[in-house]
């Protein structure tokens, strides 16, 4: 074989070693016995140690050196693989074993202080991780800003800088949007009942089929924090469920059937391989963003889903359609980036943003971490917090080392509203067919456009081609202006 040829047939069994340990992880946050916990650790840590070498072997240095690219999809698995490799090779690999088990460990010890609202025993955990984190920041950036090191495993291409510059050009908009709506004296009536947990599930199983999720190749599951899992052919997810509030439960089953068509609609050639999985969680966010808000919560979907919740629960508090799209579209001030408005969603973010960029600086102290935030969100939010699980312990990001993660929630956001624009271009008035409940023109314009292409364009560059046009955030700015103005009169 070619070096090109026996580099990719070693590159596909580390990608199913990969598989594994996400496995391992969903595992973790689903089905797994309490009490398996401490050994899961060492599991993930070995498993670890074992990507980690594949990833440095000095074969895959000498392979690349000697590889020869015969078209686009080579050159590009050349490039990515370049780039894992580079960024490997510069982390110890008693770092990366000992990330793995703190990592792993550290998801139990969050569950249990949130639900104990205890932040004190979570803090000497989450100091652990941070300074793992830092350290393996350290090493890869090499005298650069190891925040923009540690968001290359999120967002490869993008800065620190650029983002606080979309950022603080995005803040003025959502502040002046949401004085608007909260002086317009319109308050939509939120959903009020009792919506029992078979029959969410059954309905949100429904919906997932729906937007094209396939359980052939997939399984909803619950969890605390709704997540997907997985690439190719097994792509699982996650959803959550109070009887209070349907809702949380059939749009996190939205936002995660994003994630997982995603993953499903990948070109098949390019599964196991460094292709076969979304280019960025930017373009991620991208996917479940649009699926969850510029599908889900439109005034034609919801309309379809209004006479659904009214066959599955019965006669609802809320008069009609229009307002059920009220409801579901509601505006507050609500503690929960997951279930939070489409308007305070991004303050949400900008607010992890500025906070886990100061921990990683060294410009915030973990000890410090719980008054900066309480008082950020008391500045943006208007109203107090009341309790760490609707504080700082309300994301298990942190407590996994996601580090740099946050801030693409926001760009996914930027991209969705690029990427609807142009949908909407090509395929004319989509809410006709999406007010009959049928998804497949929106959904199959994202498979056909950017989902398919996996990780074969750097993110920018896949969405910008999807979308026919730069990457801006005005296209998300005039898309809430319009649709919030709708409902809440100007």
């Amino acid at each position: 074989m070619s070096a090109y040829d026996e580099l990719i047939a070693f590159q596909r069994d580390t990608q199913a070693l990969a598989q594994v340990a996400g496995r391992l992880g969903w595992d973790q946050e689903t089905v797994m016995p309490r009490g398996a916990a401490d050994q899961r650790s060492e599991e993930m840590a070995a498993m670890e140690s074992v990507l980690h070498a594949r990833r440095t072997d000095p074969k895959v240095g000498d392979w690349l050196d000697r590889a020869e690219a015969a078209d686009d999809v080579a050159r590009a698995n050349l490039r990515l693989i370049r780039r894992e490799h580079e960024r490997a090779t510069k982390v110890p690999a008693d770092l990366a074993k000992a990330l793995a088990g703190a990592t792993s460990r550290a998801q139990g010890i969050w569950a249990e202080a949130r639900a104990n609202e205890d932040v004190a025993a979570f803090l000497p955990t989450l100091a652990e991780i941070l300074r793992l984190r830092r350290e393996e920041a350290s090493a890869i950036a090499g005298g650069a800003d190891p925040y923009d090191a540690l968001l290359q495993d999120y967002e490869p291409g993008i800065t620190g800088s650029e983002l606080e510059a979309m950022f603080s050009r995005m803040r003025p908009r959502l502040v002046d949007l949401r004085g608007r709506i909260m002086a317009s004296g319109v308050s939509p009536e939120p959903l009020r009942g009792h919506f029992p947990e078979d029959r969410q599930l059954a309905l949100s199983a429904e919906i997932a089929a729906r937007f094209g999720y396939d359980v052939a190749h997939g399984r909803i599951d619950k969890a605390v924090h709704p997540f997907s899992s997985g690439s190719g052919a097994d792509v699982r997810i996650t959803t959550r469920v109070s009887e209070a509030d349907p809702l949380g439960c059939l749009y996190s089953t939205i936002h995660e059937v994003g994630h997982g068509c995603y993953e499903l609609h990948i070109d098949p050639a390019y599964r196991l391989s460094v292709l076969g999985q979304g280019v960025s969680m930017g373009v991620h966010e991208s996917q479940s963003r649009a699926y969850e808000n510029q599908m889900g919560r439109s005034r034609a979907f919801t309309g379809w889903l209004f006479e659904k919740m009214r066959a599955t629960f019965g006669e609802l508090n809320v008069a009609d359609a229009d307002a059920f799209h009220a409801a579901v579209n509601r505006v507050h001030s609500g503690y929960i980036r997951t279930e939070a408005d489409e308007v305070h969603y991004n303050l949400h973010i900008l607010l992890r943003f500025d906070l886990e960029r100061a921990l990683i600086a060294g410009d915030l102290q973990v000890g410090d971490l719980e008054a900066a935030w309480n008082d950020r969100f008391a500045a943006d939010f208007g109203v107090p917090v009341d309790r760490p699980s609707n504080g700082m312990l309300q994301d298990v990001h942190w407590s996994v080392g996601l580090f740099g993660y946050f801030p693409t929630y926001t760009l996914g956001n930027v991209y969705a509203g690029c990427l609807f624009r142009a949908l909407r271009e090509d395929l004319g008035d989509v809410d006709a067919q999406m007010a009959t409940g049928d998804l497949s023109g929106a959904t199959g314009w994202m498979a056909r456009n950017l989902q398919r292409h996996g990780g074969l364009y750097e993110p920018r560059e896949a969405v910008e081609r999807a979308a026919r046009a730069p990457v801006t955030e005005e296209p998300l700015l005039d898309y809430l202006d319009a649709k919030f103005g709708a409902i809440y009169g100007g």
